[in-house]
């Protein structure tokens, strides 16, 4: 069985979308994508200010993401897909329903729905290529998990094709930006350094835990504009998302990097 919910019902089987709606004929939707561990989903109220945050970018209202409702929600999914022991990879999804394309108005039969499936532990390390095309961090889109998501799958389909994992974005100015699904951070001389959100990137939830983290542990961090230069020098580079966490990158195109660190390993295990 393949259970959904949507709009506060339980759906075992397909989910019935109009032809009209504008996320699924436009991609004009938002959606999150999280960790839950034996059931708990992690961080859930930081991935809903997120979503609320890109719906209010949108004008639509965020009452639908209530934390409570969703949260309960999602354990009843876990539940009946049997993913409740165990890691699963959680999606909410919010599209825009009908109206018109002119106006960003959210329509009346806009759908929030969610799902669920079994995570894969996360790898050890990763590899990475630089992306043939930039991230626009002047897009109106920027900093928002947007469904208008094939940019990132056309990225996904060239590491596919170089047998890397991921590809790494820099924006029209040559920043660094992210990595097609997360976000990078380089260890240089003992200090973690990723880019501002003003590079374009995603603010990614385990980014803002890791930032946290550092700064606890008493790890110095910083938000910077970073270039190639910087990558080429660093000594470490890790990436993170909300399924994966903390990943060692052991290569971006021609270089390798250490992927046996006591600062990286000591962020990993403290989050």
């Amino acid at each position: 069985m393949s259970w959904i919910w949507c709009n506060g019902e339980y759906l075992d089987g397909p989910l019935t979308v109009s032809p009209r709606d504008r996320g699924f004929t436009h991609g004009l939707g938002i959606f999150e994508t999280l960790l839950a561990v034996n059931g708990r989903p992690a961080v859930l109220e930081m991935h809903l200010e997120r979503m609320r945050a890109g719906a209010e970018r949108f004008g639509w209202s965020g009452q639908d993401l209530g934390t409570v409702r969703i949260a309960e929600a999602i354990s009843g999914l876990l539940k009946r897909q049997a993913l409740d022991q165990g890691r699963a990879r959680v999606r909410i999804a919010l599209s825009a329903g009908e109206g018109d394309l002119s106006d960003l108005k959210q329509g009346w039969n806009s759908l929030v729905w969610i799902t669920a499936s079994a995570a894969p532990e996360p790898p050890q390390s990763v590899m990475l290529a630089t992306a043939a095309f930039p991230r626009n961090e002047a897009s109106p889109l920027a900093g928002i998990k947007c469904a208008s998501y094939a940019e990132n799958l056309v990225a996904l389909d060239e590491a596919r094709r170089k047998g890397v994992d991921e590809m790494l974005f820099y924006n029209t100015k040559a920043e660094l930006c992210e990595g097609t699904t997360s976000n990078v951070f380089l260890v240089m001389q003992g200090k973690v350094y990723t880019p501002p959100l003003s590079s374009g990137c995603l603010p990614g939830t385990m980014r803002a835990l890791v930032i946290a983290k550092c700064r606890e542990l008493g790890i110095e961090v910083a938000e910077e504009v970073l270039t190639a230069a910087h990558v080429g020098a660093a000594d470490e580079v890790f990436i993170t998302s909300a399924t994966r966490g903390v990943v060692v990158v052991r290569q971006i195109d021609h270089v390798a990097y250490h992927t046996s660190s006591d600062l990286t390993e000591r962020i990993r295990v403290a989050l």
